[in-house]
């Protein structure tokens, strides 16, 4: 066995050691202790309704005589840091009207140019799909008024929840609107809805989203089958607009299997899909696919990290897998690889009902990198300005944090409070890295803090799952150094904190002012 060395870690397919990069996620310190400090195994948890201007007045206090490392009743905290926690915790949340089941599966907002009779403008929109297979465009704010037959969503505020005698004093949001002909019936439920340069790391035009996929789920009758929605032009929404057209939106391929989950490579004529037999990569413009990896277990949850080198897979009966999908078969072989088999941790042993101790997959795998969830794994979200991090929720409500070099010695970090049994539930990750969002099966939404686990908000505001989360990207960003980024975010003087819920009841928006 390799020793343990400080600030080291093995690799046991390298055969050497190495150092440990800091910080943990959500924090702009440099130095690598941060990345081995031990996490506390009691989580704080936030008390909404303290959260009070009094309690920043004490903080901006704190930071005046003690500079911006003080000591409260936890500890030593950063003034930066615990001021975004309070920011963070004081949202204000407001549910479009009749948008019922609109995005209950998976939401996605992106940023486009679109063409009207009056003119080009750029303007945000929403990307829905929900359960009854319904994919729909909704513009987010004015420009949609100009565009030919549209339909209007109005907000109401239904957080906080405005008491007797007390005016609203938040300035409402934009109104939304769809396009009656910006919205198509899959042949079964929309599974996933993942965009093309999102993120920095794959950018190639300063951060402008170009490219979309989406995938149905497939049924009893019908496989699943994915989607290119190209969005290099822009959407002309004049009265001859259709979102059914091979220039904006055109079927890439369909399968003999159920689709679960998608995600883009480092390019966007490549994809890679998980599936009830296994992953495969899709060519987005022939649609000829090839399976990397082969298992009896479907794969629910899918997150291409590292250049597009390897695939991570979270698998049905809890494995998260580390995939590399470089030396690929071509064509739609059987053969994806090798032959493994990897045994369960003791806990999955012990709550299996069979007497099982390994399952078997074929693939080229990291052996080192695989490891177990107590549950089936409900999502797979990696860390852009931190790439060896990623975040994994499973079907039991454990949300945990991942070093990618590290998996084998468990979770850097948890998080604590969520609830889940059974769903399929987003993980949305704010633009700094700082929060995760998650919706829990007892109908509230929760946000932690990424680097302490604490959770800094929790409440209800509607009566069904808040199963799709997704965080607004910040105009006209662009690719930027990391510590640009947490500059930008330290005070919320610049920060465009603001996220969209999809429930079963409706589209929400939660935004900070």
């Amino acid at each position: 066995m390799p020793q343990e060395l400080p600030g080291f870690y093995y690799d046991a397919e390298k055969n050497r050691y190495f150092p440990i990069k800091g910080p943990i996620p959500g924090t702009s310190r440099s130095s690598s202790t941060a990345a081995q400090k031990p996490i506390s195994k009691q989580p704080t948890r936030a008390t909404n309704s303290s959260l009070t201007g009094a309690t920043t007045s004490k903080l901006l206090q704190a930071r005046e005589l003690r500079g911006n490392v003080f000591s409260l009743s936890k500890g030593k905290c950063n003034f930066k840091e615990e001021f975004q926690k309070r920011l963070i915790s004081q949202p204000v949340v407001w549910r479009y009207g009749a948008t019922n089941q609109t995005g209950d599966i998976t939401l996605e907002q992106i940023e486009l140019n679109v063409q009207t009779p009056e003119g080009q403008f750029r303007t945000d929109v929403l990307l829905t799909g929900n359960v009854n297979g319904f994919f729909s465009l909704f513009e987010v704010g004015n420009v949609g008024q100009h565009a030919h037959d549209t339909v209007k969503f109005i907000p109401s505020c239904v957080w906080p929840r405005i008491k007797d005698n007390k005016t609203e004093s938040s300035k409402a949001p934009e109104h939304i609107w769809r396009l009656n002909k910006a919205s198509i019936l899959m042949p079964s439920s929309v599974s996933c809805i993942k965009l093309f340069g999102k993120h920095p790391s794959c950018a190639t035009d300063g951060g402008s989203v170009q490219h979309a996929l989406i995938t149905s789920l497939g049924s009893e009758t019908t496989g699943g089958s994915i989607y290119a929605l190209n969005l290099d032009n822009p959407l002309d929404i004049g009265p001859n607009f259709s979102i059914i057209r091979r220039s904006t939106m055109h079927l890439v391929a369909s399968f003999k299997c159920t689709v679960w989950t998608a995600d883009f490579c480092t390019n966007p004529s490549e994809a890679v899909i998980g599936t009830n037999l296994g992953a495969a990569m899709v060519n987005m413009e022939t649609g000829m696919a090839s399976w990397v990896c082969r298992s009896k277990s479907d794969i629910l949850a899918q997150q291409v990290i590292h250049s597009g080198n390897v695939v991570l897979c979270g698998f049905r009966n809890g494995a998260i897998v580390t995939v590399d999908v470089r030396e690929r078969q071509r064509g739609c072989s059987s053969r994806a690889g090798r032959r493994h088999q990897i045994p369960y941790s003791r806990l999955q042993r012990n709550d299996r009902v069979t007497n099982e101790q390994w399952f078997e997959l074929k693939a080229n795998i990291w052996p080192s990198h695989t490891t177990f969830m107590p549950s089936s794994i409900s999502c797979l979200q990696s860390l852009q300005l931190y790439d060896q991090y990623f975040l994994a929720s499973s079907m039991d409500g454990t949300v945990k944090l991942y070093d990618h070099r590290l998996t084998t010695r468990g979770a850097v970090q948890s998080y604590e409070g969520h609830v889940n049994s059974h769903t399929r539930i987003q993980l949305g990750v704010d633009q700094s890295e700082r929060f995760v969002m998650s919706g829990g099966e007892d109908c509230k939404l929760r946000i932690w803090s990424i680097r302490s686990g604490e959770l800094v908000f929790e409440d209800k505001f509607s009566n069904s799952v808040p199963s799709a989360v997704c965080w607004r990207t910040q105009r006209s960003m662009g690719p930027q150094i990391e510590g640009k980024i947490h500059e930008e975010f330290d005070f919320g003087q610049r920060h465009s904190w603001e996220a969209w819920i999809g429930t079963q009841e409706g589209l929400f928006r939660m935004n900070w002012s």
